[in-house]
């Protein structure tokens, strides 16, 4: 997976007084991660993530550079969207080891 990616919103949000009609989120940190104290999903009885709602949104306002407030400005549907993006920043490496 990229560093960042690009979510067009279904349902545009206001953030720093302007409209935005897509966020760019990137790759936390392992700071930010540790900052935050908690990942973005927890796993089910079949290993399966699960969403953490909570711990998501506080994700997309580092990840995505918005205040809190807009991050509740978000459709569902995008909410969801947003949070397998970041889930999957978890569950692949940043980049491949060069082979020996």
């Amino acid at each position: 997976m990229t560093a960042t990616t690009v979510h067009p919103l279904n349902v545009p949000i206001t953030a720093h007084g302007e409209q935005l009609t897509e966020l760019e989120v990137r790759r936390p940190t392992t700071k930010e991660v540790r900052t935050i104290k908690a990942l973005p999903y927890t796993l089910s009885e079949n290993s399966m993530p699960v969403v953490e709602p909570d711990v998501v949104c506080k994700y997309i306002a580092v990840c995505a550079g918005i205040p809190q407030s807009s991050v509740e400005q978000l459709d569902l549907a995008d909410l969801n969207a947003l949070a397998w993006i970041l889930i999957g920043f978890f569950m692949t490496p940043a980049s491949t080891p060069p082979s020996a």
